[in-house]
């Protein structure tokens, strides 16, 4: 049974390419953080060594020890060999070293399957040296090896790796697939679920780790109050905090990216209920909290500052100059004098 949710298309693409034994060997799978391209990924090599009949049972010897990452001829490759994030270490490259091992394990025959199957997790990373060296395995492919390459942002790689692999695209699902999938399978209670369904914007990874990691929500709720502490500081105070997050950049980046894409949902969420599109909005745990902080902002003023946030951080992923990106986003943020907390639902 194959595990990713809401990809029906590829995985019935896949599973021609498997009953009609014509599977690429390599792949390219693009699409957001925790939208299902590991998952999608082990499902196909469990599929390729399945021993059931109609693969992949899951259930089998060879499935459970992909599963368990236990499998001799299933490899993920990637910054960290422990399960950590990717992003856990900002400006590492994924090394030659690494891809020369790999093409010395693809040279070799499967040892317990009947596929070798590679996943590069993170492959935007993957360093100039060691893209261009992957480039020559992927010219040049060997039979009953496959390659699968998992990646946020393909642009960055090159166009000749790219033009070497099948490329699949994993988008993000609706809400209401997501919030049926972490009640039918994770039997997260219904509020909740609708809760990290919005939160999640169609990445069900993330709402099934908020679901079992309660620090995720109350990160969450802690940011989502300094922000509301910030709009009615003044601007000294305003600076200071644009220097934290500069510091916090300069270690790692994409946790900066979140803040602002929090911010860039809450001031949406506003934006829908000043224009009375409250069954909408993404933080729906504090609706109350929205529909109070509204009334001290002008519909222009909102669009505005989400115009801000979306800028700022498009010239953060250009790398501009992180300070001053920081503080003209802190200058132009709309001003509300008096402080509300946030409510929680």
């Amino acid at each position: 049974m194959w595990q990713v949710v809401g990809q029906s298309k590829l995985v019935s693409l896949l599973q021609r390419s498997l009953e009609g034994e014509a599977v690429a060997h390599a792949y390219l799978l693009v699409g957001p953080p925790h939208v299902g391209k590991m998952t999608l990924a082990l499902d196909l090599a469990k599929a390729l060594n399945c021993e059931a009949s109609d693969p992949p049972c899951g259930v089998c010897d060879s499935c459970q020890k992909i599963v368990l990452a236990k499998h001799a001829d299933v490899q993920i490759i990637g910054l960290t060999t422990n399960g950590d994030s990717v992003e856990a270490k900002p400006r590492a490259e994924i090394g030659i070293d690494q891809v020369r091992q790999m093409q010395h394990s693809a040279s070799l025959p499967p040892f317990e399957g009947r596929y070798k199957v590679f996943i590069i997790n993170g492959a935007e990373l993957l360093s100039n040296e060691a893209a261009n060296c992957l480039l020559k395995t992927l010219e040049e492919p060997v039979g009953r090896v496959i390659f699968i390459l998992l990646t946020t942002k393909d642009k960055f790689l090159p166009a000749t790796v790219i033009s070497r692999c099948q490329r699949l695209e994993l988008l993000p699902l609706a809400a209401t697939e997501v919030e049926a999938a972490l009640n039918s399978r994770w039997g997260i209670e219904p509020q909740k679920a609708k809760l990290l369904a919005r939160l999640s914007h169609g990445c069900l990874g993330w709402a099934v780790s908020a679901a079992v990691d309660g620090d995720l929500l109350q990160q969450r709720a802690e940011q989502l109050k300094r922000l509301l502490d910030v709009i009615g500081a003044n601007y000294e105070q305003r600076f200071a905090y644009a220097a934290q997050l500069v510091d916090q950049f300069s270690h790692r980046r994409e946790s900066v990216q979140e803040i602002l894409d929090l911010w860039l949902d809450w001031w949406r969420d506003l934006l829908l209920v000043k224009v009375g599109c409250s069954d909408t909005i993404t933080n729906i745990d504090l609706e109350a909290t929205l529909i109070e902080w509204v009334r001290g902002f002008s519909l222009a003023q909102i669009r505005a500052f989400i115009n801000g946030i979306q800028a700022a951080g498009e010239q953060l992923r250009e790398n501009a100059n992180p300070r001053l990106v920081l503080e003209v986003l802190m200058l132009s943020m709309p001003r509300r004098e008096e402080g509300v907390s946030v409510k929680h639902a």
